[in-house]
């Protein structure tokens, strides 16, 4: 972990200086760590570790993403928010599911599990992005960080629960088809309750009128990570993500109203941390890329999977922040800032790939470890 912390802020650092995003250089350090002969840095990683750490970093891009929401521009622009984070996502699922079936032969379900893993937007590159956008000025008069950012969650939640629907009906067919149903909008319900609460808690609990700001900091970070790995652990993975937006938002409200600004105390320690955890978090996604497990043709196939879906999400975004007050070139970069992925589809990806090989083990006797090293060495990793 620290050699990959070594290695990849300088290289982040050297890529920004062309005037490229950081975050290219810390993932190609992961990349050329994990996949260059002789160089063993990152080829043991701890699975679980590499989780972990991401699920940290997420959690304080996220924070810091809430804590600078405008309310303002967000009650203004709430019907453009529901409209970018559901029409691109079904639009690009969709195209996905059909590509996938026809070009690479998935079968229709496993195209559409495909589609919404690829639909997700990453708030790990869309926010910090965006915030330094906002920090210099740009969009603040319209809300388009705000607009950018709220949208990006929902959107998250949308993705998540169908493809963990999917995953449900795909490998259990004795599960109560409408408990599976209902799973998107019980993730959407906890999320948006958690976060209430704990934000509250977060504004109330220091006392006043001088509350601490590392009280502060430590109760909102604290519900943060509860939210996200409890979620997980009690099988709702998409209610994470909400819950630390909508407390961070709930607390930055209640924080302002006890007269603390947007450049507060505990917004600079979280600026602070992602300066440690942007490396970490990029780097180890880089990590998850097994160069020797993918085949030309798949690659070739997938691309082109890839593309179709960004070109469909390109135009759906476009057309859903009409009648939202922007201009032409503002909706331009709406819609290129709802292209990235990173993070979701690291943490989501594997668990139909997993999922598939529990299967395949129970019903040969063989061992997990086994089909999926034999599934490497035959080429057919990258196309599950």
């Amino acid at each position: 972990v620290l050699a990959l912390l070594g290695c990849s802020w300088p290289a982040g650092w050297l890529v920004q200086q062309t005037g490229l995003p950081p975050l290219l250089g810390m993932l190609l350090t992961g990349i050329v760590l994990t996949n260059v002969p002789y160089i063993d840095v990152a080829r043991g990683l701890d699975p679980s570790w590499s989780s972990a750490v991401r699920s940290t970093a997420l959690a304080v891009i996220l924070l810091r993403a809430g804590l600078g929401l405008d309310p303002g521009a967000l009650r203004k622009l709430s019907g453009v928010v529901f409209r970018l984070a559901f029409l691109p996502c079904l639009v690009e699922s969709t195209v996905v599911m059909v590509a996938s079936h026809l070009l690479l032969g998935l079968p229709w379900l496993w195209g559409a599990m495909l589609g919404f893993v690829l639909a997700a937007v990453s708030p790990a590159v869309v926010v910090p992005c965006l915030l330094t956008l906002q920090e210099q000025g740009w969009g603040r008069a319209k809300g388009i960080p705000t607009l950018v950012i709220a949208a990006a969650s929902l959107d998250d939640v949308l993705a998540i629960s169908c493809f963990t629907i999917l995953l449900g009906i795909t490998f259990n067919s004795s599960a109560d088809l409408a408990s599976v149903i209902l799973q998107g909008p019980l993730e959407a319900l906890v999320g948006v309750c958690w976060g209430l609460a704990w934000g509250a808690l977060a504004t109330f609990l220091p006392p006043q009128p001088s509350p601490s700001p590392a009280l502060r900091l430590t109760i909102l970070g604290g519900g943060a990570l509860l939210a996200l790995f409890g979620c997980d652990l009690v099988s709702l993975p998409g209610a994470g993500a909400l819950a630390v937006l909508t407390m961070a938002f709930t607390a930055g409200l209640g924080w302002r109203s006890q007269g603390w600004t947007d450049h507060n105390p505990v917004s600079s320690s979280l600026a602070g941390l992602w300066f440690v955890f942007q490396p970490l978090l990029f780097s180890f996604i880089g990590t998850e890329i097994r160069v020797s497990a993918l085949s030309g043709a798949t690659v070739g196939y997938g691309l082109v999977v890839l593309v179709l879906g960004l070109l469909c999400r390109l135009a759906a975004s476009y057309l859903a922040t009409l009648a939202g007050g922007l201009t032409t070139q503002e909706r331009i970069f709406v819609a290129l800032a709802w292209l990235p992925k990173a993070t979701v589809q690291a943490a989501i990806g594997p668990l139909a790939l997993d999922k598939a090989a529990e299967a395949l083990a129970a019903r040969t006797g063989q061992n997990c470890t086994e089909i999926m090293a034999a599934a490497a060495v035959n080429g057919s990793l990258g196309a599950a």
